[in-house]
């Protein structure tokens, strides 16, 4: 039995049993049910329970406040109840499509990185440009400052996803991050090995599955493959040692668990992962390589079309590498490639499908994000339009994949050539000039082939391409409405009137060094506080000069009214509600005197924080310098 086992199963029953509970959450202290019948739940037991500090009712949410590990807990609660975090509210079961759910995975690992990746995308486009144009030569100290400022994030994209894919599955974000360093770490990608020396021996030669192998792990053959730039191979091992570490915790003592889980997570999940997903991987590209060969043998149209429709979901999963030997022994053999080539016109169908949305989208935060992913696919990069813009909408990613179809189809045909290795995006045209001929017929071509593609790309985008529905959901007031899945976020609209500060300028450390939360400050101009938002009083202070405050989302407010003005025990403060009232947004709750707190030396900077900042992807204070009461103050990003 695990520490927290009896606890959980004294809440599950005292909340009413399993089948009262219709969705479990968690914050960093409480465990926040949504419950069929709250009348089932027997407060008085759950807030006398040893492990349990209380009980709070809030925005429809039933709240068992535990402490620091609620982790445990929930993790726990889950087990024996048999529910899934974040389950919405109606729903007894995930009923989405397995493709939508990988999807939903996919875009949510990547979307703390996407505005790095766009920027670290435009960068690397515009130093290929200034190097094409002649500004500075590759060798120049310019070039190689800017091509690791760029390159860096697109190398080392398996550790930015170690870690975002281990806050996505509950794995502690740094062993995530250890598992992204060891998936890069030089001396085990195939690149290195291969050209360090000799393999030891081959396996199943002269086979579709031959697999040269250069290191051995305990006499078991590794089949190493390179994975920096990867995507796929980390998010499955770090999905897998999400569970281990989940079972680990079960079992280690406590005394323990902090350096004996973290090592055996990484031990087991990095070995299973370098032993089972490097074969799959190499194994799959093969298999894929062979098959484009097979059916460029009787057919070049439908082999290019293939390329060009696949080629996306191909680097998406890591399995282009299959295809990439063939295109680097084609031109080092024949003098060129054309059966790789179909896939040319797809970095420009995804950049028409974007720009299409850029023009058609009335959503703001999908315009900023558009801009430069449209200039970094120009160059060629086109991640940061796949994983923020086009693959969690679905469609706009499959009107990309199709017009790369189309344009692949008409390049097997044509026979696009390729004569050296290429460049990047635009750049890609030089190497489609034939070195013994000085003909430029096959640059007529690929415009050709992407032209085919930017129209239908765009087009069918244009036409079809509508801002995400908003969202439905049930709240304790009735039907409200939430932004997309992606964009939900939790408003705070201003409690005070003044002059908004940085939080790090709040003249305060544990204010302004965030440890707290994230937030900002206010100096105040009247001394008057509302409500921002509707909500629940959580807590008042004694003292009267701090507010707890939640909202029904389940924001949590702290406004802490000036500095070290708990010294002034409750004098120049006069409070309107009381620790678990129900408010309205600009419902008075503070009065204070600002200029008795100033003449009594203390300080009127006014810190309000969201205490539960670790539960969002982001905080985003207002841009405004002075604010009014009810004006949109900070936006908690869901």
């Amino acid at each position: 039995m695990s520490k927290y086992e009896e606890l959980s199963k004294k809440i599950i029953k005292n909340i009413g049993g399993k089948e009262n509970i219709r969705s479990l959450t968690h914050c960093v202290t409480r465990l926040r049910f949504i419950l069929n019948d709250e009348s089932k739940a027997n407060d008085d037991v759950l807030k006398n329970m040893d492990g349990v500090i209380t009980v709070m009712k809030s925005g429809g949410q039933y709240q068992v406040v535990i402490g620091n590990h609620v982790p445990d807990v929930f993790a726990e609660v889950s087990d024996l109840a048999g529910i899934s975090e974040n389950q919405p509210v109606g729903e007894t079961a995930d009923n989405r499509s397995v493709f939508d759910k990988f999807v939903d995975v996919i875009s949510g690992i990547f979307q703390p990185v996407l505005g790095i990746m766009a920027a670290a995308g435009m960068l690397k486009g515009f130093n290929i440009m200034f190097e094409a144009t002649g500004l500075y030569t590759d060798t120049s100290g310019a070039y190689q400052l800017f091509n690791a400022m760029s390159d860096a994030l697109f190398m080392f994209l398996p550790v930015f996803l170690g870690y975002t894919a281990a806050r996505k599955f509950g794995l502690k974000p740094m062993v995530g991050l250890l598992i992204g360093l060891a998936l890069c770490y030089p001396s085990i990608q195939l690149g290195h090995l291969s050209s360090a020396g000799e393999p030891l021996y081959t396996l199943f030669t002269d086979t579709l599955f031959e697999s040269p192998i250069y290191l051995e792990f305990f006499g078991i053959p590794i089949i190493n493959m390179d994975y920096t730039s990867s995507v796929l191979p980390v998010i499955l091992i770090v999905y897998m040692a999400s569970k281990v570490q989940k079972g680990l915790e079960k079992v280690i003592p406590d005394v323990l668990k902090l350096f004996v889980v973290p090592l055996l997570t990484v031990v087991i999940a990095m070995t299973v992962g370098f032993l089972v997903i490097g074969p799959v991987a190499t194994y799959a590209s093969n298999m894929i390589a062979e098959g484009v060969m097979l059916v460029r043998s009787f057919s070049p149209i439908l082999s290019g079309a293939l390329v060009g429709f696949f080629w996306q979901i191909l680097v998406i999963f890591g399995l282009h590498w299959g295809i990439i030997p063939l295109y680097v022994n084609n031109i080092m053999t024949l003098g060129y490639d054309n059966v790789m080539m179909p896939f040319f016109a797809t970095t420009f169908a995804q950049t028409a499908v974007i720009f299409a949305i850029m023009l058609k989208t009335k959503d703001k935060q999908l315009k900023a994000l558009a801009a430069p992913s449209v200039i970094s696919g120009i160059f060629g990069i086109t991640e940061p339009g796949i994983y923020g813009i086009t693959l969690p909408r679905k469609k706009p990613f499959l009107i990309s994949c199709i017009a790369s179809g189309v344009a692949g189809a008409y390049y097997g045909y044509a026979d696009l050539r390729e004569y050296i290795f290429g460049g990047m995006g635009i750049f890609e045209f030089p190497a489609m000039i034939n070195p013994e001929t000085k003909s430029m017929a096959d640059i007529k071509t690929a415009v050709i082939g992407l032209i085919i593609a930017v129209i239908i790309a765009f087009v069918l985008t244009m036409v079809t391409f509508k801002d995400d529905e908003k969202l439905v959901v049930e709240s304790s007031n009735g039907l409200i409405e939430k932004e997309s899945p992606s964009l939900q976020k939790g408003e705070v609209f201003s409690p005070i009137t003044g002059e908004v500060i940085e939080l790090s300028k709040v003249e305060d450390a544990a204010f302004s060094g965030g440890l707290l939360g994230k937030g900002v400050g206010i100096i105040p101009t009247e001394g008057e506080v509302v409500a921002p938002f509707d909500g629940t009083v959580a807590t008042i202070f004694p003292t009267k000069h701090a507010i707890g405050l939640i909202s029904e989302e389940g924001l949590e407010v702290l406004i802490h009214i000036g500095l070290d003005t708990v010294e002034l025990d409750g004098e120049g403060f006069e409070t309107f509600v009381s620790q678990g009232d129900e408010v309205k947004k600009g419902q008075k709750l503070v009065d204070f005197d600002s200029d008795f707190i100033i003449k009594k030396g203390y300080s009127i900077q006014t810190p309000i924080i969201i205490t539960n900042s670790a539960d969002y992807l982001d905080i985003l204070p207002s841009d405004k310098k002075e604010i009014s009461q009810g004006e949109r103050l900070i936006s908690a990003i869901v």
